[in-house]
């Protein structure tokens, strides 16, 4: 079952071996699998943007207060 977090600070995630990419702050649907975590939201635009960040990264995010659940 999906949850609701908050971007509230710097998070990055990558297409393939590309740069960094931004996911903007403020509200995120969160999705957990065993070894990720899948985010989505809406930007400024209302373009949904999509990705899964590993878990580990995921849980650096939260525990620094980046992503606030």
């Amino acid at each position: 079952m999906p949850q609701q977090a908050t971007i509230q600070g710097h998070v990055t995630y990558r297409e393939g071996d590309g740069m960094p990419i931004a996911i903007p702050e403020g509200p995120v649907e969160l999705t957990f699998a065993t070894d990720s975590v899948t985010l989505s939201w809406r930007d400024d635009n209302n373009t949904a943007g999509l990705t899964a960040l590993p878990r580990d990264q995921y849980e650096l995010y939260v525990a620094d207060g980046k992503i606030v659940l």
